[in-house]
């Protein structure tokens, strides 16, 4: 079984970052990833706030530009999805045993940037319609939505924040929330109250997404009178919260009570020779820009981590 310096498990931005730093302190790296390169943003089609790019650029061009640079440096990319590691020791440096379905690497050292997911709605016509007006991401995509009537899922205060935001943009924001009260912070529930653009449609849920090629609208049930009816809108946002995929890990890190890992501010996990970075990771800004700033960290202390073992 070959040993690597690094296995990096996850290809999203923060992961092809971090492969492109340890590709260039030149450590034997694989990146795998279980589904597309790129991760979460592939589901937004243009990016428009990472720094170099007026006007925005496409996120499958931005991931393809990230991916060569990432090959170039001789870095090893397989897609597989790892079921679990194991922490193994071999004299003073750290053994650690990646499992896949078909394969086991070993490594010096990891680096987990998994990501996580937005959860869903899991109602008729959310899946076919993500990148067409359903989002997880007002900051992302905003501006797509200028003078536009959009609709918020969700109470507590990333909702309500999204929803303030999005009036920045859109016509009219409308928040349903299951319960009859938000629970989000006072101060931003005021701030949504006295906002007018914004309306509320509480006791209630949304039961499906209309539309072919893009959202026209969403069926909105009164959980109180059991009555639906349709919502007439251009955009679904949906916060509802965000879960990590750290599932493989199997408590074999410090996480917090949702499953995030715990790690310091040199990206360092709670086990020697692991980092962590990206949307796994514990934090409050779940951007692109910061899920490669974290990366070059995670790879810049994993580099030290090894030159200190030798």
């Amino acid at each position: 079984m070959d040993m690597y310096d690094a296995i990096i498990i996850g290809a999203g931005p923060a992961g092809l970052t971090a492969g492109l730093y340890t590709g260039r302190y030149r450590l034997k790296t694989l990146l795998l990833e279980k589904m597309t390169i790129g991760g979460q943003i592939i589901m937004s089609t243009t990016i428009e706030n990472f720094p170099g790019f007026p006007g925005g650029i496409s996120t499958t061009e931005l991931i393809a530009k990230m991916e060569k640079q990432v090959r170039e440096v001789g870095v090893e990319i397989e897609n597989a999805e790892v079921n679990a590691i194991e922490f193994h020791y071999e004299g003073l440096s750290g053994n650690f045993r990646v499992k896949t379905p078909d394969k086991e690497f070993s490594a010096k050292s990891l680096i987990i940037s998994s990501g996580a997911h937005w959860k869903r709605l899991g109602v008729p016509g959310e899946d076919k319609l993500v990148g067409k007006g359903v989002s997880f991401c007002a900051t992302c995509d905003a501006p797509f939505f200028k003078n536009k009537e959009v609709v918020v899922v969700g109470g507590g205060d990333k909702a309500i924040e999204e929803a303030i935001f999005l009036t920045s943009y859109a016509a009219k924001v409308m928040i349903i929330h299951r319960r009859d009260q938000l629970r989000a912070t006072e101060i931003l529930q005021e701030k949504a109250r006295s906002n007018p653009k914004i309306s509320l449609i509480l006791d209630s849920v949304v039961e499906g997404v209309i539309g072919e090629n893009k959202v026209e609208a969403v069926k909105v049930k009164n959980v109180v009178t059991g009555l639906s009816s349709p919502i007439s809108c251009q955009g679904l946002f949906i916060f509802i919260g965000i879960a990590p995929s750290t599932e493989f890990l199997k408590n074999k890190l410090a996480t917090d009570d949702s499953g995030f890992i715990i790690t310091d501010n040199k990206m360092k996990a709670s086990h020697d020779g692991v980092f962590a970075c990206g949307d796994c990771r514990q934090k409050d800004l779940y951007q692109v820009i910061t899920a490669c700033g974290e990366g070059a960290q995670a790879a810049y202390s994993l580099h030290n981590y090894l030159l200190h073992k030798k």
